[in-house]
């Protein structure tokens, strides 16, 4: 099947599999390999190659004997996936986000007297200080002590929702799964829950949201783009995966398209929308090259999900944008 797409149509190859998938399975550049492959000699050698690799991906146990990709292979592709984007998070200066330090046990804010139990970590010193010397003495007593109080900064949980339809195929999929693994990788970080779901014209993974990195990659890396979208079903089990009590819930949705599926797949998706709003969940959207019905479209449902909305054409920053919403929550 590659092969017969890589000699009918080179550009539908390169938008199904990627550049770099197929320099990595080829060997060549781009440029050099479009010339190549209108030489017969050429697709038969590339031909060979490419059963060639398949048989090495068998003998490793990265595929079983019906091309599946095996349990090892899941594991392998998101360890690479991984290594990766913490190495381009670390190029880019991601690791640590622009806004506000906030701490684990909340953000330091107005001063009060010591009591019996405060944490010593939370003393004001400069504050007791100067208490002190207000007093005429020369140390500290114990009534001269204060502790900031701290802001509780709560729990959030996330749920990351990738659009994998038809149209997200090849290095546009790619690239939206490493800005996953970002996003992941810096809330679980900061002791918050991030989960995932993939919908096409069905939901096609879940994972509530988790602490649990492995869990999150693992099911990452199974996406295959594929269908049409469905948006409403997504929102409808971002509900039931979000907990009941009082703390941060916020879905991301990064999508290429207006949703697809149902007889008013619009006003369904954005009644499930207004559901969500009602339990205290916020609803931002990434669009990627969005036609005008479709923005729209995106409009209205981050004005009834109360996030944000942002428009891309270079996907080469998805990470980055994904991290900025996420830090806006704090």
């Amino acid at each position: 099947m590659m092969m017969e797409t890589l000699v009918h149509d080179y550009n539908a190859a390169e938008k199904i599999y990627g550049d770099s998938f197929l320099r990595a399975v080829t060997g060549e550049e781009a440029a050099t390999l479009k010339k190549k492959l209108r030489f017969p000699e050429f697709q038969r050698q590339l031909k060979s190659q490419l059963k060639e690799k398949i048989q090495d991906m068998k003998d490793e146990g990265l595929l079983d004997k019906e091309n599946n990709v095996t349990d090892k292979g899941l594991e392998l592709a998101s360890l690479v996936s991984t290594m990766q984007e913490l190495d381009n998070l670390q190029t880019k200066g991601l690791g640590e986000r622009k806004a506000k330090k906030v701490f684990r046990y909340g953000d330091k804010e107005n001063v009060r007297k010591y009591r019996k139990g405060d944490r010593y970590q939370d003393l004001a010193i400069k504050s007791s200080i100067k208490t002190a010397l207000r007093r005429g003495h020369t140390s500290l007593h114990p009534e001269d002590l204060t502790v900031y109080e701290r802001s509780d900064k709560g729990k959030i949980h996330l749920i990351y929702a990738l659009d994998a339809s038809g149209s997200m195929k090849g290095n546009k999929l790619g690239l939206c799964k490493k800005a996953g693994i970002a996003l992941a990788y810096k809330a679980i970080e900061e002791k918050d829950n991030v989960g995932l779901i993939v919908f096409g014209a069905k939901v096609q993974e879940v994972v509530e949201p988790t602490q649990d990195f492995a869990l999150f990659l693992k099911a990452l890396s199974r996406v295959k783009a594929k269908a049409q979208t469905d948006l409403a079903a997504t929102i409808q089990k971002a509900i039931e995966l979000f907990p009941r009590e009082n703390v941060t819930k916020h879905l991301i949705i990064i999508t290429d398209a207006v949703p697809t599926v149902g007889d008013n797949p619009e006003k369904t998706t954005l009644d499930y929308v207004e559901q969500a709003a009602n339990q205290g969940i916020t609803v931002s959207l990434i669009g990627i090259s969005l036609d005008n019905e479709s923005l729209s479209f995106a409009k209205k449902l981050i004005d009834i999900g109360k996030g944000r909305l942002y428009m891309l054409k270079n996907l080469e920053n998805l990470d980055s944008i994904v991290l900025e919403d996420y830090y806006g929550l704090k």
